[in-house]
């Protein structure tokens, strides 16, 4: 099973900057679509971004123009540059891959995730 390392999180006051990373255990080119999800105490686990081999993105509504996904296959990594952080960002990020973009169970496993605060 391929496995998934996230980094870059921590603590950020409303309105600031943070940039994630995703390295995955094997080639990214036999991952077509690779993806971020976060979970909010208390909440379920929910889909912020995707993107595909091809350069295709999907970003959930509460985060279009905000935050930018990104792939380097040399690298077999991901990112996520977050921009103009809210409270409501706060959650324990992951990431994943997909067989496509309308499909839904993930590839790999949930790695340990990596946690985004944002307070004043």
């Amino acid at each position: 099973q391929v496995q998934f390392v996230e980094s870059g999180g921590g603590l950020v006051q409303p309105g600031g900057s943070l940039r994630l990373s995703c390295t995955a255990s094997e080639s990214l080119s036999s991952l077509y679509v690779m993806g971020w999800y976060r979970q909010a105490p208390g909440k379920q686990r929910e889909h912020v971004a995707s993107i595909t081999s091809f350069g295709i993105t999907d970003y959930a509504d509460s985060v279009k123009g905000r935050f930018t996904i990104s792939r380097d296959s040399a690298k077999n990594t991901i990112g996520l540059q977050m921009s103009s952080l809210q409270p409501e960002d706060t959650a324990l990020y992951f990431c994943n891959a997909r067989s496509g973009l309308r499909s839904s169970a993930p590839l790999g496993s949930w790695g340990q995730g990596t946690q985004v605060t944002v307070s004043s």
